[in-house]
């Protein structure tokens, strides 16, 4: 983990007079039945993208909000990383998309019974989105609503 001292001047000065978002009361909800029969979708902030698909824009002021798809039976390891931040080491995913978005390892807990099912679908953001107002008002209840469709009990975030 980068100690803030090991980041720019410019980014250092950023993140200490950035307004941190907070949410109060935070949002939770109780599983409904057993895992063992839950269907499990991935929620990434990676910024990973299928190859083909359109990549996440770095031009836009505030950060790209939009959400990419993955299927459940995509290769990970083609999966294009478009994560814009430069304040963390690539290098690990790169090695393994697997770290960004664990969809090998969710196919395996589904394959021993740990889960019930893989979800079909599978969401991918932008993370370093540093005007969140758009990600919070839109992008959210879209990919609610995709994973609602795949009739999906549990989304496990990964934040990068």
């Amino acid at each position: 983990m980068a100690r803030l001292s090991d980041l720019s001047f410019t980014l250092r000065t950023f993140l200490r007079a950035y307004r941190w978002k907070q949410l109060d009361p935070v949002p939770v909800a109780r599983l409904a039945k057993p895992l063992d029969r839950c269907r499990v979708a991935l929620v990434s902030s990676a910024g990973l993208v299928v190859p083909g698909d359109e990549p996440f824009d770095q031009s836009v002021k505030g950060g790209d909000w939009s959400y990419r798809l993955i299927p459940a039976d995509a290769d990970v390891a083609l999966l294009e990383e478009h994560h814009r931040s430069d304040s963390f080491d690539h290098a690990g995913i790169e090695a393994d998309r697997n770290l960004a978005l664990p969809l090998d390892r969710l196919h395996e807990l589904s394959d021993h019974g740990e889960i019930g099912d893989v979800a079909p679908r599978h969401a991918s953001l932008m993370g370093s989105v540093t005007a969140p107002s758009r990600l919070r008002r839109k992008t959210a209840p879209a990919v609610a609503d995709v994973l609602a469709a795949d009739q999906v009990d549990v989304a496990l975030l990964v934040p990068v």
